[in-house]
Order: C-alpha cells, then sequence, then structure tokens
C-alpha cells in the first residue's frame, strides 16, 4: 500500500488534485477539471484527469460515491496519517533546567 501511495504522490498533476479535494471534497469530474484548468492552468482532457483519479483512488486517497448519475470524490487523508505515524519519533520529555 506505502508503494501505491507514494507512486500517487510522486505526480505533481496528481498532488495539484488532492489541494483541490483538500480546499473543496465532494467535486465531479467535470468540476476537478474546470478548477484544474481555470485556477492552475492545466489543460489536459478529462480521460487523464480520470486516470490520475484512479491511481489516487486506488492509493486510498480518493473515494467516490454515487448518486444518481453523478460520481462524486472525497479525499481520504488516513492513508498519509498512517504513513507519518510510521516515522514519527516520540517526544521525549524535556531535562529540567536544573540538571546538568
Amino acid at each position: 500500500m506505502a508503494d501505491d501511495l507514494f507512486r500517487a504522490l510522486a505526480d505533481p498533476t496528481r498532488r495539484t488534485i488532492l489541494d483541490e479535494l483538500a480546499e473543496r471534497s465532494g467535486q465531479t469530474l467535470f468540476e476537478i477539471c474546470a478548477r484544474l484548468s481555470m485556477r492552475h492552468g492545466l489543460g489536459i482532457s478529462r480521460q487523464a484527469v480520470s486516470q490520475h483519479l484512479a491511481v489516487l483512488e486506488a492509493a486510498g486517497l480518493v473515494e467516490t460515491r454515487r448518486e444518481g448519475r453523478y460520481k462524486f470524490h472525497d479525499l481520504n487523508t488516513d492513508p498519509l496519517r498512517h504513513i507519518a505515524e510510521r516515522w514519527l519519533v516520540p517526544d521525549t520529555p524535556e531535562p529540567e533546567d536544573g540538571t546538568p
């Protein structure tokens, strides 16, 4: 799972998609494409964005839900939390001022 996560995060377009979902989760493919074009000047096809979303979904960073004919994409930060916790060093108590 960590390999999929790092592969998903390695691409700058996918990180931009995650930034957009972090700002506003629950977007459709159309909304994501429009925001990438207008806010970031990325002129990539809907198919390319869909492929990026598939990689993010396989890594667990994006979850989808269907409502009628619409498919919504939501950010899931749990995989990032697991990776961060993997290498966090536990806090050690600070020595008191009077100790040598």
